[in-house]
């Protein structure tokens, strides 16, 4: 399972938490004095930050989960993404006082993307003032993440009713409404259990809560609200509900092992969406989590899967590959069939060589525990692989050719900024390229290319390229500077019509004459047609109309050749050496004279490409845009306003009325709250001041806006200055955009081609 969020929410303070009830830990770490488990690396213990994923296998009862940490920041965002590849379900929390934000729908829509199929929220941080149980999971149905999130527990800020009445802040215990039972931490963080009456004449002597306490008039409404709305999505529990006696109370009889039987069967179609609560930092909430996380979320039996026997073949992704200088190359693997062994021989069928396996390590933070094996459904790592790269498929050798099937692959996020690499001698230029390379096979969103003899670095944003520069001179101990930052544009096709026979190649090979014909029918996207990552934006069909694979994922086979020639044309316009971007590329066939080699068919694919876009000319240029939430007081609202104006960017709304989708697209309102269970804001006193999404008390107006990234890098800087130091902002990637013919000469003499 992964813990994805927005950056702040705090995944690794409940990763610690995890850590320290399931005894893995004696004492816990802290974000604050970098002393946690599984941010090890220097950089993300100096910024208080993750930076990249990491994975832990926890015991918890009966149950070994496969824990993987991620980062919450948008620059990192391809370690969520391999993550999300590899699980089989997710913890997503939420900053209770914020709500829903701009990297929760971020990291939400990767799970989509990726089909995780269960996941359960986790509303973290309800001590802290502003904390608002019910106004954060009403958050989860204005922003679409589900339309049916469940609400398994109710929050008790404190056991003194008179807390309630000076709206403090708190948690204190939580009401588990599956179970019937009440979880009360005292001030020390000892935890007591206390199960609830089941029948009016002992709830109204019970002593735990007092009797003019707010959350118990809402305790027999919401778990009949919770058994009524569950009763949607089962037959078998309609009836017997159905079947009770029409008391108040009948539903608190209801056996607790039937309930979760359904919110299992429920969860696991994502009929609906388990809502829990509590505070990492307090060690609040965490016992339940994976108590529910073990009840509800799918195990690797419950996804589709080979049918496992003894000798199952081995078949596993390679979801991460990273650097260690003692270890060398790590391969992070997910077991999908059969049992793994060290100083076994596999099959990388995406590079299509074969590999030994020297070591198996299960990996605790920075701490390795080796293994003599990695059964079925296991997360872990291997070392002694030299080719395998991120997304790979490793089967067995002897397997039978239909287990040699690759499976999916991991697509890279579009890399948006870029910054020359610039070694600081002739001699550190080799050490520069070698990192670099070996940089980008453990971080595929970081991608290399040469542009007029100088080495450009290209990143998801400016915070990836520090920590880009800090891992080549720490890690790799390179010599270089870094030359100044420019976003990554992409060019598109131009207007100009194909030259006759563009589609024939003529050279010598071995003293003979060679021709290679290659059809390719190349067009710009319609504005109705969707670009496919894999491929940077652009669509790349093969004969039969089906979307070719990235080219990493073919080999030896004459298509992979070619594509191989189209990724190469692709990545660097003959125009403006701007990579190439929303074109629409199909082979229609292809021909060799006798006798020529089949990798022949790379370069005479590259050239005839090439030939294509120089005679079509330059075309559009798209400009990388970023999705802005600004918060700001009311007097600073206008001067904002103006300036993203002035930046070329666009204020789509004022307030917090649009909710934004995944993509930037405004949405048409959120899920309707009918059939959901929304706890009264009273129940969290120091929230319920201000119970609408906005909360207008702390930040006066919110700005929607889309803008250029490359009038972005600096905004921190302006904002404050634009504020008085008291505004805030959120950035997430929006994709590219068409320029204006001004701008597009602006950007040509930028980069030197105009």
């Amino acid at each position: 399972m992964a813990l994805v969020a927005h950056i702040d929410s705090g995944k690794t303070t409940l990763t610690e938490s995890i850590l320290l009830k399931s005894s893995y830990l004696s004492s816990r770490g802290t974000v604050d004095t970098g002393s946690t488990t599984t941010d090890f690396l220097p950089a993300e213990r100096e910024r208080g930050i993750t930076i990249q994923s990491a994975s832990i296998p926890v015991k918890w009862k009966n149950w070994t989960f496969n824990l993987i940490d991620t980062p919450g920041h948008a620059d990192f965002g391809m370690e969520v993404e391999s993550a999300s590849r590899v699980v089989d379900g997710a913890v997503v929390l939420i900053d209770s006082v914020e709500g829903v934000e701009a990297q929760t729908k971020g990291v939400w829509t990767q799970l989509d993307r990726y089909g995780v199929p269960t996941r359960i929220m986790f509303l973290n941080k309800l001590d802290r003032p502003g904390a608002s149980f019910g106004a954060s999971l009403k958050s989860l149905l204005s922003n679409r993440l589900h339309p049916h999130p469940m609400a398994l527990v109710l929050p008790i800020a404190s056991f003194d009713p008179s807390q309630y009445a000076r709206a403090e802040p708190g948690i204190q215990g939580l009401v588990d409404l599956v179970k019937w039972e009440v979880w009360k931490w005292d001030a020390d963080g000892n935890l007591s259990r206390h199960p609830l009456p089941r029948d009016d004449e002992t709830f109204a002597s019970f002593s735990l809560i007092p009797p003019s306490h707010p959350i118990l008039s809402h305790l027999i409404p919401a778990r009949t609200q919770l058994l009524e709305n569950l009763s949607m999505f089962s037959e078998e529990l309609m009836e017997e509900l159905l079947s009770l006696p029409s008391s108040p109370t009948a539903y608190l009889r209801v056996d607790s092992s039937k309930i979760i039987t359904h919110l299992r069967k429920a969860t696991l179609r994502n009929d609906i969406l388990p809502v829990l609560g509590g505070s990492a930092m307090k060690d609040i909430g965490t016992d339940l989590v994976m108590d529910y996380v073990g009840e509800l979320l799918a195990s690797p039996m419950d996804v589709p899967h080979d049918h496992q026997i003894v000798n199952s073949s081995v078949r596993m992704l390679a979801w991460k590959v990273a650097w260690d200088k003692k270890r060398g190359w790590m391969t992070f693997v997910r077991v999908y069939s059969g049992k793994v062994t060290r100083q076994s021989v596999v099959l990388n069928t995406s590079q299509n060589q074969r590999e030994r396996i020297s070591k198996l390590l299960l990996l605790y933070g920075a701490d390795a525990e080796e293994v003599d094996e990695l059964p079925f459904g296991s997360v872990g790592v291997i070392l002694g692989l030299k080719y395998t790269r991120t997304g790979d498929t490793l089967v067995s050798v002897g397997g039978p050719i239909s287990a040699r099937s690759v499976l999916r692959e991991i697509t890279p996020p579009p890399a948006v900024i870029a910054a020359s690499i610039i070694p600081q001698s002739y001699s550190d230029l080799e050490p520069v390229q070698d990192a670099l390379i070996a940089l980008a096979r453990t971080d595929p969103s970081v991608r290399v290319d040469m542009q007029e003899g100088q080495i450009l670095a290209h990143g998801m944003g400016a915070l990836h390229l520090e920590i880009v520069e800090g891992r080549l001179k720490d890690e790799w101990g390179v010599r270089f500077e870094l030359g100044q930052r420019r976003v990554s544009y992409r060019e598109g096709l131009g207007p100009g019509l194909s030259p006759p026979n563009s589609n024939t190649w003529q050279a010598d090979s071995g003293g003979k004459q060679v021709e290679i014909m290659v059809s390719l029918d190349v067009r710009a996207l319609a504005p109705d047609e969707k670009g496919d990552p894999v491929w940077d934006g652009n669509v790349v069909l093969d004969e039969k109309d089906r979307p070719f694979p990235s080219s990493d994922a073919l080999s030896g086979t004459p298509q992979a050749y070619i594509v191989q020639g189209i990724a190469s044309a692709l990545s660097n316009s003959p125009n403006s050496s701007l990579a190439l971007s929303h074109l629409h590329i199909k082979l229609d066939s292809f021909s060799l004279s006798p006798g020529t080699q089949n990798s022949l068919l790379t370069g005479a694919t590259a050239v005839i490409m090439c030939n294509r876009i120089r005679s079509a000319g330059v075309g559009p240029i798209l400009e990388p845009f970023v999705r802005l939430k600004i918060n700001v007081m009311d007097d600073s609202i206008g001067k904002v306003v103006k300036d993203l104006t002035e930046q070329g960017g666009e204020v789509q709304d004022l307030g917090s009325g649009a909710i934004l989708d995944a993509d930037g697209a405004e949405e048409i309102g959120g899920y309707p709250e009918d059939g959901v269970y929304i706890p009264s804001f009273d129940l969290s006193p120091s929230g319920s001041a201000d119970s609408d999404s906005s909360r207008s008390y702390r930040m006066k107006r919110s700005v929607h806006a889309l803008a250029p990234l490359s009038k972005m890098l600096d905004y921190s800087q302006r904002l404050r200055a634009l504020s008085g130091g008291h505004g805030t902002f959120e950035m997430a990637n929006a994709g590219f955009r068409e320029v204006s013919e001004g701008r597009k000469l602006e950007i040509l003499k930028e980069i030197g081609r105009a």
